[in-house]
């Protein structure tokens, strides 16, 4: 998507103070465009986004979207849809007047208000849910009314909360296929937060990596992650990241004496980044003269479903581990049996040169 232009879709810099922590964002996002916050707890996320809907005021900067200032303006006249975490809706009024009430806020009659809202409800599929109190519905039909309810309003704007944290994994995946298809029929702009990589990579067009209240990586789902800037990123996405400085394919790690080679490389300050799944484990030294290879100590040993990661403490060459970079490697059940894996285990651990991402830092 091209960038939002000043005179189109969102353009924000949002500075935000309180006693121990500071936000400090440009933000922008264009029309159509669906934008990701992501961040560990506590990074500014959800202040962001509070403040781009006036519930968090601004001790600098401003809010415009499509040209038009919303800096200083309270909630009600912003004209922003928001879909919240827990949903919110009047647990008193139908899923049609709770569609309805935003309509009717700005202004519009009654019949005109259940007119639209009626629209919207069709449009997320749930007509047949129009006289159906909150408590009637399902997680799924609740979010898609509060999605109806958001979209009422003819946003140029639509933030989301965690919009699929309530729901249960089933529903989960129903709802995200739903709201995909949502968004992509919405002419305004969209930011998300969300802590799940998957809501993230599936549903953005962008992702803006927020830690300490400050912009640390933004770019296309697929960009971010081939290429993590930040252990949490690394960590979001499921790779191995190490910096070091690059000299003739030979990375030297900035955080000890351990040195990765891999097939090609910048030269000076670079990331480097490989799979779990590219780490290979053996009992005993392997034959031969692998490029990549390390002896090391099992710190911990997790299980994913029908695979296990093990988190390792690498030491350089044949020396012996400890306090030395980790390495989390994916390995069957039965790799972990054969090999014996627990932790405080030793073992000796490769990674091919094929396998090692270089980029500039």
């Amino acid at each position: 998507m091209s960038a939002a232009g000043s005179a189109a879709g969102l353009d924000a810099r949002l500075v935000v103070r309180r006693p121990g922590f500071d936000l400090d964002l440009d933000l922008r996002a264009a029309p159509g465009e669906v934008v990701a916050l992501l961040g560990p707890n506590g990074a500014g996320k959800s202040t962001a986004l509070r403040a781009l809907a006036g519930l968090v005021p601004l001790a600098d900067g401003h809010v415009r979207v499509d040209g038009r200032d919303l800096t200083g303006l309270p909630p009600e006249r912003r004209g922003v849809g928001m879909v919240f975490q827990e949903y919110l809706l009047f647990p008193h009024l139908s899923a049609l007047e709770n569609v309805a009430f935003g309509p009717r806020a700005q202004g519009a009659g009654r019949r005109e208000a259940r007119r639209r809202a009626a629209e919207w409800l069709e449009h997320v599929g749930l007509a047949d849910q129009a006289s159906a109190r909150p408590r009637a519905l399902s997680g799924g039909q609740a979010q898609r009314v509060a999605l109806a309810r958001a979209l009422a309003v003819r946003p140029g704007l639509l933030l989301l909360d965690e919009p699929l944290s309530a729901l249960d994994a089933h529903t989960r995946l129903e709802v995200r296929a739903a709201l995909r298809r949502h968004l992509a029929g919405f002419a305004g702009a969209s930011v998300m937060v969300t802590h799940d990589p998957l809501d993230a990579l599936t549903l953005a067009d962008r992702l803006v990596v927020v830690e300490e209240g400050r912009l640390v990586q933004q770019g296309a789902p697929a960009d971010v992650a081939r290429h993590p800037r930040t252990p949490y990123v690394a960590r979001l996405v499921g790779l191995n990241l190490f910096r070091g400085r690059a000299d003739g394919g030979t990375v030297a790690l900035a955080d000890g004496g351990l040195k990765i080679d891999a097939v090609t490389s910048p030269e000076g300050d670079v990331f480097l980044a490989f799979e779990p799944s590219a780490v290979a484990l053996y009992r005993s030294r392997p034959d031969g003269s692998p490029r990549n290879l390390w002896k090391a100590r099992v710190t911990a040993v997790e299980s994913r479903g029908d695979r296990f990661r093990i988190r390792l403490d690498v030491g350089g060459g044949e020396a012996a581990p400890g306090g030395g970079p980790e390495v989390s490697a994916d390995v069957t059940a039965a790799a972990v049996a054969d090999l014996s894996l627990a932790e405080g285990v030793c073992t000796w651990v490769s990674v091919k040169a094929t396998e090692v991402r270089v980029y500039p830092a």
